[in-house]
């Protein structure tokens, strides 16, 4: 596909009818653009006009406000926003929203301020790579409203929940209390989640099936017991892997499972891990605890889990 450069500045008096002193050339069909972008008016606009296989590119400063994607692309055409940690968005609400913006990819940023870092609603096959997100009231990022076949990986994520009410957790997927967020397929992998994370590090809800967490480091230092928040992992949803990850510093377990609607919380996989719940003060002080064993309810834990301190590895017979 060839790529042709734009100015966002050409492509709104294109659209608007404006006088602009140069002639503006029409865009070749099927084109990309690359959107140089250097201010928040000029973010925001970017946004809203993004077509698939566009690229946002913002240069290193701060973008302050509340910026929102609402065009979708498709799984062949992506529409990528890229920068550096340099180029830093800070709101007084969310961060990044893409709301029934599928198929974007989000590169490199840094989000802080504000409530939430990114929220994904109703958008399928989203892919967070490699961004830094912390300083935030609430979560980090949030995979909602049957946001399919996400992705975060390779990503940074601390210092989140700073209300104290419990609701900072690094990683959300789903919603509590429904079954109607079928936020499937989501992928976590090679993130650094805390410290200073105010809920746990990973919460996967009910109604959500078939969350993969794999290969992350956990910190968490930050866990406020508040809302149950007491384990770097809390396992809701269904068929779950979770597997390579390593985990420090906790106020109790290692991971969880629980059953919150009948049938869910179900067929998680824990496989090498490696927990270290040195200092942890909680009454179970398990590397898993599965509190939802009940028949037709499983959960596997290989012997190639390990632990350091604590009562022990798990609470269930342990699959070699």
């Amino acid at each position: 596909m060839r790529t042709r450069s734009r100015s966002l500045l050409t492509s709104l008096l294109a659209v608007t009818g404006g006088l602009a002193l140069l002639p503006t050339p029409a865009p070749a069909l099927g084109s990309a653009a690359v959107i140089e972008v250097s201010t928040a008016a000029q973010l925001k606009s970017a946004l809203a006009a993004a077509a698939p296989g566009d690229t946002i590119r913002l240069a290193d400063g701060t973008y302050t406000g509340n910026f929102k994607a609402t065009r979708a692309a498709t799984a062949g055409s992506r529409i990528t926003l890229t920068g550096s940690s340099r180029a830093v968005l800070t709101a007084g609400g969310y961060g990044l929203h893409l709301n029934a913006a599928s198929y974007w990819t989000v590169h490199g940023v840094t989000v802080t301020g504000g409530q939430k870092g990114i929220v994904i609603d109703a958008a399928r096959g989203v892919v967070v790579d490699g961004v830094t997100v912390h300083g935030l009231d609430m979560e980090g990022v949030h995979f909602r409203k049957s946001s399919a076949d996400g992705v975060i990986r390779d990503s940074r994520i601390h210092d989140t929940g700073n209300d104290g009410r419990g609701m900072g957790e690094g990683v959300y997927v789903g919603t509590a209390n429904t079954l109607s967020d079928r936020s499937d397929n989501v992928q976590i992998l090679n993130n650094t989640i805390g410290p200073d994370v105010g809920g746990e590090n990973i919460d996967v809800k009910e109604g959500t099936t078939g969350t993969r967490i794999i290969g992350n480091t956990f910190d968490g230092g930050g866990l406020t017991g508040v809302h149950y928040d007491d384990s770097w992992v809390d396992v809701k949803g269904n068929d779950v892997v979770v597997e390579n990850n390593t985990g420090t510093r906790t106020t109790n377990d290692g991971y969880q499972t629980h059953t919150q609607q009948p049938g869910w919380g179900c067929g998680t996989v824990f496989r090498n891990n490696r927990s270290d719940l040195s200092g942890a003060g909680g009454s179970t002080r398990l590397a898993v605890n599965v509190t939802n064993s009940a028949s037709g309810c499983s959960t596997t834990v290989h012997a190639s889990n390990t632990v350091t301190g604590g009562r022990g590895l798990t609470n269930i017979a342990v699959t070699p």
